[in-house]
């Protein structure tokens, strides 16, 4: 299935986990979809473990939600990097009030915490960010990927062919 009519907004933040932005990104592309890579500074951003390197092609302050189809939050250090900063937490909130596809991973749920978006909804995450997910009001389940309305959420790199299928599928 082509995605090539589909844009996708994909959040990276510094120590990201590697897999869980190369991967994605590769699959989103190999789809044909237009992914702009969106961070605090336009440039490569290495992941974590320095196994993954991608081109951040716009800062927060030059996307709009209106433009994208998705977005994709990956996780690792990246969210909590990212969430220090109250134009990314507000770029968050934004897109996901429109209703479109966010999909995040592992530590990627902590972004629509710090914008107060868990609130009864049922989301996966890394065994880590349980506690705080609660906290936010999240009913949190162990799943490799749970959907709830236009949110996607999956738990660590081992899930990651699932939730690419599901981002594919709620964009198809």
């Amino acid at each position: 299935m082509s995605l090539k009519d589909k844009r996708i907004l994909f959040l990276l933040g510094p120590q990201y986990q590697d897999e869980e932005g190369a991967q994605p990104y590769e699959f989103l592309k190999g789809k044909g979809a237009t992914v702009d890579v969106v961070g605090l500074e336009k440039g490569p951003l290495k992941g974590l473990h320095g196994r993954a390197e991608i081109e951040v092609t716009k800062t927060i302050d030059e996307a709009d939600p209106a433009d994208y189809d998705a977005m994709v939050i990956p996780g690792g250090r990246g969210p909590a990097n990212l969430r220090k900063h109250p134009e990314t937490v507000e770029l968050v909130r934004a897109f996901f009030e429109t209703g479109k596809t966010v999909a995040a991973i592992c530590h990627g749920p902590q972004m629509l915490a710090s914008a107060g978006l868990l609130k009864g909804k049922t989301i996966t995450g890394y065994y880590k960010v349980k506690d705080e997910m609660l906290e936010a009001g999240a009913v949190f389940v162990d799943e490799p990927v749970v959907i709830d309305a236009n949110l996607i959420t999956s738990r660590q790199p081992g899930d990651i062919p699932l939730f690419n299928q599901a981002i594919e599928d709620a964009l198809s």
